[in-house]
């Protein structure tokens, strides 16, 4: 309504002519009447006008800081911070306190978990022809010239995989390429025998895990797993850090081979206080642990290694950088004498949160998570994400200084001991699944924030639109003319959105076991740049070539810190699921082709695909009609028809999951995205029908394929599930 309208409404009426009247009175009285419409004109004119609603994503953004993200980075990684020791708990304290400094109430929640330390090592190398003498390798990284961090390199934890099995080997070494499944059926064709073997394996295509757990399968006494300079160490020209992001030849990448999930004491279950547990032995001897001893190398002595060996030259697939030694695939002549023992102990773990109360639907959590502890300094894994996460809380602080407040609750968690098996994020959502069953609108997790140009996002899909419209407002930081989008299209020629069916981050409880909405974002290469988990991720190192400028960090906080304002402050949750169902149709068309030639069908995934288009088409008018009704005030923002609508676009990624489990997999309930059998670090698209194809194939009997057609009904019904709660319909 205008202001004149509104003048017309609020003016006397004229008066009826229900008489004559003497004509001075009727000329004074309207008179009057005229002055009175004319005052109340110039009062709505010259009165201030409302207060239009902040735009406080533009405030957001104007308030981002490159010296913010680089102070809490340089702080974080002073020392090297394994999680369960004294300079990880200081690292949770200073969360801690910084995000109560920001007046956000702060607490932790500590958890008793299963750890992994090593209390020696050693490997040694002997083989004909090379003296009497073994070699010893003396497996430690190398600080570099001008290390301003020489003096806490000290403190770092040798060089291990952690929950290896302790023990002693001398065998032969055989070279199994990346260690695939592939890799040792290919060493069994060629007549190379790996039983009672050291496996010799690269990082570079799965993650040690799953090499060490493929060496014990093939039946490999010990695995021995490097980084290949062909990877890890440029061009053979190019000088390794500090002079530039290559890995030094010293260099070692450490990790967990634990295959699961959470507390090895506590599986399916929370490691909460008095909780029934396994004991420790119970714990290392199922099948997730590798039992088998492992050690983690330098390309250095991997390349000693591969001097010694004998046997038919490797494939050229299997090669390495042209100016190191020929790869052969043995087995020997080179011997190998390994010995780890390792302390498998009980420890202390803390999980740090903060909290922004919200204002009308406080029982609606929007969640961000990163976690903190690290194999070595943690540079870049996980503390660019730590550092992102403060600088963007600041941002919250200084705007609840200017009024605002979300809609929504917000809560940040700081997550310990991941690198062991996503473990503190695990126990949390395992404690709390009912509670964020009901009340979590969204998961928004980075790990590693940063470690070079390029948006690397991953969701779930009903939060591709939104992100794709936050991203078309964030400045690309790497070029000041164009936005993250811009890039990102020119980068990939259209929006590539990954999803989050692997293990490799702590989306995994939120999506795989809680079905909960999530994201997971970073800018550069992800977990394969060159100096990951080694001790070469410093500072330093993000400073000269990770990030130099801090300006990457800052995006980073700024398309996280926009998601959880939109997701936080928006009326009505701004998914979108019609990508879901899209996406849906093409994975199955994709399945059903690898199908053909069997007596299994799609069908009934093909169904419920429709019904959930039909769904996703249903919410989106209810969206933009309610929308509409908001903005013409029609409808009240706390109105239950959007509470209604809310509740289900939440609760939809909640029916893709199943009790019982994917197939092989039963933590993982998410029944169509989950991590690959083979490698915890892809992602498998209905997961639980590949898993069951690949023992039907291995099998070949009618029972095996049968089990295969009851993995696409156990699907199809998970995706009817989500139709029904989507379009808010009982049957």
């Amino acid at each position: 309504m205008s202001r004149l309208d509104a003048a017309s409404l609020l003016a006397p009426a004229w008066p009826p002519r229900a008489k004559p009247r003497p004509r001075g009175r009727f000329l004074c009285l309207g008179l009057s009447a005229t002055l009175a419409s004319l005052a109340l004109l110039l009062f709505l004119a010259l009165r201030p006008a409302p207060n239009p609603e902040p735009n406080y994503g533009a405030l957001f953004l104007s308030l981002g800081s490159n010296d913010t993200a680089a102070a809490h980075l340089r702080a974080l990684t002073l020392h090297p911070h394994v999680a369960g020791t004294r300079a990880n708990s200081l690292t949770a304290r200073y969360v801690r306190d910084a995000l109560s400094a920001l007046a956000f109430p702060a607490h932790v929640t500590p958890y008793s978990v299963l750890l992994s330390y090593p209390v020696h090592r050693s490997l040694s190398l002997s083989a004909p022809g090379r003296g009497a003498a073994a070699t010893s390798f003396a497996l430690r990284q190398e600080t570099y010239r001008g290390d301003p961090y020489a003096a806490a390199a000290a403190e770092a934890i040798p060089t291990f995989y952690a929950y290896a099995a302790s023990g002693s080997v001398s065998a032969e070494a055989v070279y199994a390429n990346y260690g695939r499944e592939e890799d040792f059926a290919y060493l069994g064709a060629r007549g190379v025998d790996v039983a009672g073997k050291v496996a010799l394996a690269r990082y570079g295509r799965i993650h040690c895990e799953d090499i060490a757990h493929n060496a014990r399968v093939a039946g490999a006494a010990a695995a021995v797993v490097y980084t290949d300079p062909l990877h890890y160490g440029g061009a053979p020209w190019e000088a390794p850090f500090p002079d530039s992001r290559w890995l030094p030849p010293s260099g070692v990448q450490v990790g967990s081979l634990f295959r699961g999930v959470g507390d090895p004491t506590t599986p399916m279950w929370a490691s909460s206080e008095g909780c029934e547990r396994l004991s420790v032995e119970e714990a290392m001897r199922t099948d997730d642990m590798p039992l088998i001893p492992a050690l983690p190398v330098s390309a250095r002595d991997a390349m000693e290694i591969h001097g010694a060996m004998g046997g038919p030259v490797a494939p050229a697939g299997w090669q390495g950088r042209e100016d190191g030694p020929v790869y052969r695939l043995g087995p020997g002549p080179a011997v190998l004498n390994l010995t780890y023992l390792g302390n498998d102990t009980m420890a202390t773990i803390e999980n740090v949160f903060a909290i922004i109360e919200g204002a009308e639907e406080p029982d609606r959590y929007v969640i961000l998570g990163n976690h903190r502890d690290a194999w070595t300094f943690g540079a870049s894994d996980p503390n660019s994400g730590t550092a992102a996460m403060i600088e963007l809380a600041q941002r919250f602080s200084m705007m609840q200084k200017q009024g605002w407040r979300p809609r929504r609750t917000i809560i940040f968690c700081s997550w310990d001991a991941e690198e062991y098996g996503l473990t503190g994020s695990t126990e949390w959502v395992e404690e709390n699944q009912e509670m964020l069953s009901s009340r979590a609108v969204a998961y928004l997790n980075i790990d590693v924030s940063v470690v070079g140009p390029g948006f690397l996002p991953s969701t779930t899909p009903q939060l591709d639109e939104l992100l794709q419209e936050i991203t078309k407002v964030v400045q690309d930081p790497d070029n000041s003319s164009q936005t993250v989008y811009d890039s990102w299209i020119k980068l990939n020629g259209s929006p590539q959105v990954l999803r989050l069916g692997d293990g490799g981050s702590d989306y995994s409880a939120f999506v795989q076991h809680a079905g909960i909405p999530s994201m997971n974002v970073a800018f550069g290469e992800g977990p394969g740049y060159p100096v990951y988990h080694s001790l070469y991720d410093d500072y330093v190192w993000m400073e000269k070539f990770g990030d130099p400028g801090f300006r990457r960090h800052v995006a980073a906080a700024s398309i996280w810190g926009m998601m959880a304002l939109r997701l936080a402050n928006d009326e009505i949750i701004p998914f979108n699921y019609m990508s879901y169902a899209m996406e849906l149709e093409a994975y199955t068309k994709v399945l059903e082709n690898g199908l053909k030639g069997t007596a299994v069908t799609c069908s009934p995934l093909y169904n419920s695909i429709r019904d959930l288009r039909t769904a996703a088409t249903k919410a989106n008018n209810e969206q933009k009609e309610l929308r509409e009704q908001l903005l013409s005030k029609q409808l009240s923002k706390d109105s239950m028809k959007i509470r209604q609508l809310n509740d289900r676009l939440m609760q939809a990624e909640r029916a893709f999951t199943s009790r019982e489990g994917i197939f092989k997999q039963e933590w993982f309930k998410h029944l169509v995205y989950g991590p690959s059998d083979q490698n915890d670090w892809d992602t498998a698209v209905y997961p639980g029908i590949a898993n069951a194809i690949a023992s039907a194939r291995s099998s070949n009997t009618s029972e095996s394929w049968r089990s295969v057609q009851h993995e696409i009904y156990r699907v199809a019904r998970a995706v009817a599930q989500a139709s029904a709660v989507l379009s808010g319909r009982l049957t």
